[in-house]
């Protein structure tokens, strides 16, 4: 497989690569690995797999820009003709593709980052742009405050879409660390090296099986995440701050004060959301935060080792302050061995002396030694600051705020407990349990493991501090008992004598119906006595949590985008008059039928006064590896969702918000009542769902060992109500038709009907531009010739013309609205990085169909074709690759 254009090669296919435009690094890189893989699949033992992958990738390239629609015939014949054995091979040939394409792209995107770098230019959407704007507004010192305050709390999540082992992650990393060597290589020879280390790292990924051969436990779940932050998170978000800070400061950065305070709090529901997922245990709860504070104190220990070292400031240079040698004594009388080995070994280095030994205090923390060990990260940082002010005191600015500042900044980011673990439970459990509780007798075991639940809070909070757990997030919040009941619950769970854990309890608010109900929900709740006396001990700070998954799947994607944002409007309002300091919760998805698309640009079309310098959301899957994997990556996402939340808050931001949203609230009316009623005639004919489980991989999807959770709340596919919201969408997207993210708009925007007033909205109104770009994307990905043959597996000739009716005027207003005369047409970058693969998960898709149309066939109650099973869920996993996102 590769990019070459020889002149061998069918004219279509040599047009098609001449039109993509690549950049001609990001071609040469593509190219290459193209054809490191080509010579893989030729030397794999297989006879006539690389002509058959080639004969399949020419014909859908060819099927690509042919309008007649005989060469897609003949690229489905190919993919047909392939013995199953064959057609394994040919999937995960393109898969194998497709993880080498994502991983140039990334690596172009990391040499643009780099270059923008080296000019010393800040990006338009980078934090220090977003401060210097806003100082124009409120001038600097508002500004400072505001940044200084400002919160960015991503939430990773066990959420079950990332379709990409974890072995073939690694050796996607590993790959990338070739290129980077491949781009320095100065000589033939090196060149050569390289490219070996490339081939049988190729090797290695066509070789590793493509499925994982089981679910991952909840504590796989829980490393997985740890892997995160090992390589990436602990370094890169100090990172982050410096390089904000060099924006700011110039050369005075490293040497003065920061001006920019850590901003980042990491939380976590992996191991503590038990919402539908009964592997996630009290126990299982407490091993989480036992993994993620060994993971943080070890980083911490190895990184104040690494200060300590480099600290050789001798005494006569900068000499220590009072109270540094004070610090030292206290620290040598309780460890008095360790302290006279220090000192011998730096006799006249003060400052390293007490590093030194403070990474022996952090290392017996993370062992639980009581004699040496830190009560908690409060008392660390306390110690940091002391031999920092010692530092500025003696003359040494730049060692006050150089790597030292970086340590500081980690601790009070991550503290011992790197991420907080939220607990998450379903509001019909709880009320479920109390009812037990009020009736008196035994408990049933899903009684007792609730009140396990809330005594495992207490543990983590005693054990690894306040920080580390407390937040008790209620699903399907429907009323002010909802969240009462938890702390009834505590209260039962802690006994007579005991003092129950400290809990704030989040609502999430989920379906339409609740999101309309949350403000009187919330207005009835501030004014409860156990819930107000909390809110005055946290400083009037509450949390609202906002599901954009359940409500898109509830009402359609334009009706919850109109919903969401209204509640916001709703509760902010609410927020305000009552002197409470809100923060919204987003559960939000990487797919677009589930809250996905840029982050940033969301955040700017929110309503005034429902950001205000905090904003939080969900991180999953597939998501959590695209933004936090790398460390370039990671910073660059990290300052643009910084930058966002900083400049939402702008009077010139809330006012333009607040004045779009007036002045086309009659259309936002038509497009919601318009879109429900569309939709609302889709999903609730009758016999729909089992039509959707029938012409989507729906069901197979539940059999990829992607996650712990269950796929499904119940076990009927006869409602869509006990269907989670990941496989609704991830089961739309494989069939190419991505219908979560957009089914409904095209009637919205006809009911319009004013082109030239949408076209004026999508230029004035930020929420109304966001929704249009997402649906363009979703639609880019889309197929309609491949979503007819998904649709034609059923016999419901009457929703398929549905989809598809509504699909192209989906289409036709989108590009209108949008202009250019295609999708994506703004934005070429991204309509590049779709035409790249469409082709190729064409192919995929053409498989995936050939075994779907198979396992459809066989006999009703008879036992799946395990051949045909395994070749669907080989194409599910490759078209989640191509296409980028799953649910």
């Amino acid at each position: 497989m590769s990019q070459s254009t020889t002149t061998d090669a069918p004219d279509a296919v040599g047009r098609y690569e001449a039109e993509q435009e690549l950049p001609d690094r990001l071609r040469a890189d593509v190219r290459m690995l193209g054809e490191l893989l080509g010579r893989v699949l030729r030397e794999s033992g297989s006879p006539g797999l690389f002509e058959d992958v080639e004969q399949l990738r020419t014909a859908t390239i060819e099927a690509y820009t042919d309008a007649t629609g005989d060469a897609f015939a003949r690229a489905s014949a190919i993919a047909d003709s392939f013995s199953i054995e064959r057609a394994d091979e040919v999937a995960r040939a393109f898969t194998a593709y497709f993880h080498l394409v994502n991983l140039a792209e990334e690596h172009q995107r990391v040499r643009v980052l780099l270059q923008r770098e080296g000019t010393r230019q800040d990006p338009a959407d980078s934090v220090a742009s977003a401060f210097r704007d806003l100082a124009a507004q409120v001038g600097r010192d508002e500004a400072l405050e505001r940044l200084r305050a400002m919160r960015f709390h991503p939430v990773f999540t066990a959420h079950p879409t990332e379709a990409r082992r974890r072995a073939v992650s690694s050796s996607i990393r590993r790959l990338g660390d070739l290129l980077d060597r491949h781009d320095g290589v100065q000589t033939e020879s090196a060149d050569r090296r390289v490219q070996g280390a490339m081939l049988e790292e190729v090797d290695l990924l066509w070789r590793t099986a493509p499925l994982r051969p089981e679910k991952p436990s909840s504590l796989d779940e829980v490393r997985s995440i740890m892997a995160v932050f090992d390589e990436t998170l602990f370094t890169t978000v100090p990172a982050v701050y410096r390089r904000i800070d060099e924006a700011l400061q110039g050369d005075d950065a490293g040497s003065a004060r920061p001006l920019v305070q850590p901003f980042v709090r990491l939380g976590t529901w992996v191991g503590g959301d038990r919402d539908g997922n009964p592997f996630v245990t009290a126990a299982v709860t407490r091993q989480a935060a036992g993994i993620a504070a060994e993971h943080v104190l070890l980083g911490l220990e190895r990184a104040a080792g690494r200060v300590g070292r480099a600290l050789t400031l001798d005494a006569a240079t900068t000499p220590p302050s009072d109270d540094l040698l004070a610090l030292w004594r206290r620290m040598a009388a309780v460890d008095e061995e360790a302290a006279a080995e220090i000192a011998k070994r730096s006799p006249d280095e003060p400052h390293r002396r007490v590093v030194l030994l403070l990474m022996r205090r952090i290392a017996a923390t993370r062992t639980r030694d009581a004699d040496l060990a830190f009560h908690d990260p409060d008392e660390l940082l306390a110690d940091l600051q002391a031999v920092q002010r010692s530092l500025l005191a003696g003359g040494a600015r730049r060692q006050a705020h150089g790597h030292l500042q970086q340590l500081i900044w980690q601790v009070q980011t991550f503290g011992f407990h790197l991420a907080e673990l939220e607990v998450r439970q379903h509001s019909a459990v709880h009320r479920k349990v109390l009812a037990e509780l009020d009736a008196g007798g035994p408990l049933s075991e899903q009684a007792e493991e609730v009140l396990q639940t809330v005594r495992a809070v207490g543990w983590i909070q005693r054990r690894h501090g306040p920080r580390a757990a407390g937040r008790y997030v209620v699903s399907f919040t429907q009323s002010a008992d909802d969240l009462l009941a938890v702390h009834r619950l505590a209260r039962a769970a802690a006994g007579p004598d005991e003092e129950p854990p400290v809990l704030d309890v989040v609502p999430l608010f989920e379906t339409f119906a609740d999101l309309q109900a949350a403000p009187g929900i919330l207005a009835e709740i501030v004014q409860h006595p156990e819930f107000a006396d909390r809110l005055q001990r946290t400083g009037r700070r509450m949390e609202v949590m906002l599901g954009y998954s359940d409500s898109s799947k509830d009402v359609g994607p334009v009706a919850a985008t109109l919903a969401l944002y209204e509640a916001q409007r709703r509760i902010a309002a609410l927020a305000a008059e009552n002197g409470i300091e809100l923060t919204l919760f987003h559960g939000r998805g990487g797919a677009l039928g589930r809250g996905g698309g840029p982050a940033n640009s969301a955040i700017l079309a929110q309503p005034p006064h429902s950001v205000d310098g905090r904003f939080k959301l969900t991180e999953q899957g597939e998501v959590i590896f695209a933004r936090y994997g790398g460390r370039d990556i990671a910073m660059r996402h990290i300052d643009q969702v910084g930058a966002a939340v900083l400049a939402a808050s702008a009077p010139a931001i809330e006012r333009r918000n607040e004045e779009a949203a007036e002045r086309y609230a009659d259309v936002a009316d038509a497009m919601d009542r318009a879109s429900r009623d569309r939709f609302f005639a889709l999903v609730k004919a009758p016999g729909f769902a089992p039509w959707f489980a029938t012409v989507t991989p729906m069901e197979e999807i539940g059999l990829l060992a992607l996650g712990s959770r269950p796929a499904r709340r119940g076990l009927s596919v006869e409602s869509l109500e006990d269907l989670r919201a990941i496989p609704w969408v991830f089961a739309w997207t494989q069939a190419r038709i991505n219908l979560a993210g957009w089914f409904g708009l095209g009637t919205a925007l006809e009911t319009v009907g004013d082109e030239e007033r949408l076209r004026a909205a999508y230029a004035e109104w930020p929420l109304f531009r966001t929704l249009i770009d997402n649906v363009a994307m979703g639609l880019a990905k889309a197929d309609e010739r491949i979503a007819r043959r998904y649709l034609a597996l059923g016999d419901r000739d009457d929703l398929a013309a549905t989809v598809l009716e509504e699909m192209a005027l989906t289409r036709s207003w989108v590009v209108r609205i949008a202009g250019g005369g295609r999708l994506l047409a703004n934005k070429p970058v991204l309509q590049r990085a779709v035409k790249l693969r469409s082709p190729y998960v064409d192919a995929l898709s053409l498989l995936q169909l050939r075994a779907l149309r198979g396992l459809r066939a066989a006999p009703q109650g008879a036992e799946a074709d395990p051949e045909l099973r395994r070749l669907l869920l080989l194409a599910v996993g490759g078209v989640a690759a191509g296409l980028q996102n799953t649910g």
